[in-house]
């Protein structure tokens, strides 16, 4: 990739950015269609996103941003509007500036998150669903799971409220699917999904009982870094079946580049 003065950038927001494996997919895309748009990294601790944004805002040559953890709620807050499953959750992972500096929020780790389920050859429509956790990326899964016609999707997360203010939003919208929240048994569940960042640090507990998951159980991973999590490599030994974090964002990249480019 050649770098020059009409190049436009699109930064990827995150805290740590060591963990992040979006840039060379994205990067890769943008040069098989020919596009002059190049994602670099830039670590941004929580309290200096505000100003970070604002002043990406003010760059004639910025594409867009895309976020990662910890930022997508936060993120949203800072767009001047949202599109799609943004707007219901208040979450993004892709913001895109308009000519005039105006900034719109989009999400599309849900639409990737199944995508990437169906390309592995993991069909969710009717399957009985478990999610660990209620933050960004997790909303944005809820929802796409829910709107790809999930029979049941149960929200487990450490604070019980923000699971039950999930759930209410996606009951409104989805009023034909059981979307139940409290502490949950990863047992008898079809599809169990860690959609935290709980497996990316060392030493991280498991989102789940490893012992509790039924053989033959898809436990599916938002972490990219490790490429096997914990969480995967305790389910494999049970005899479930592993998704990565990578599908995610595979499927994904062409949804982002489409909505900066």
């Amino acid at each position: 990739m050649t770098i020059t003065g009409a190049t436009r950038f699109v930064p990827l927001l995150a805290h740590p950015c060591r963990h992040v494996r979006t840039p060379p997919v994205f990067n890769a895309e943008c040069a098989r269609r020919g596009l002059d748009i190049a994602m670099v990294p830039l670590d941004v601790t929580p309290e200096m996103l505000p100003a970070t944004v604002e002043a990406l805002r003010h760059i004639g040559n910025l594409a867009g941003m895309v976020i990662t953890i910890p930022h997508k709620n936060s993120a949203a807050a800072l767009c001047d509007r949202l599109t799609g499953a943004a707007r219901l959750l208040g979450v993004c992972n892709v913001v895109r500036r308009e000519a005039d500096g105006i900034l719109t929020g989009a999400m599309f780790d849900g639409e990737g998150f199944v995508a990437g389920l169906r390309d592995r050859g993991h069909e969710p429509t009717g399957r009985r669903v478990l999610l660990v956790g209620a933050g960004g990326a997790a909303s944005g899964l809820a929802h796409a799971l829910a709107s790809a016609g999930v029979a049941k999707l149960f929200i487990t997360n450490r604070s019980p409220d923000k699971a039950e203010q999930l759930a209410e939003q996606l009951r409104a919208a989805f009023p034909q699917i059981e979307i139940r929240t409290g502490k949950a048994d990863p047992k008898d569940f079809d599809l169990v999904i860690n959609g935290t960042s709980l497996g990316m640090h060392e030493g991280d507990a498991l989102p789940v009982d490893p012992d509790r998951l039924t053989p033959g159980t898809v436990v599916a991973e938002v972490v990219m870094q490790p490429d096997v999590t914990p969480l995967l490599a305790a389910a494999e030994a049970r005899g479930c079946h592993i998704h990565k974090g990578i599908h995610m964002i595979e499927q994904q990249i062409r949804l982002l580049v489409d909505f900066v480019a």
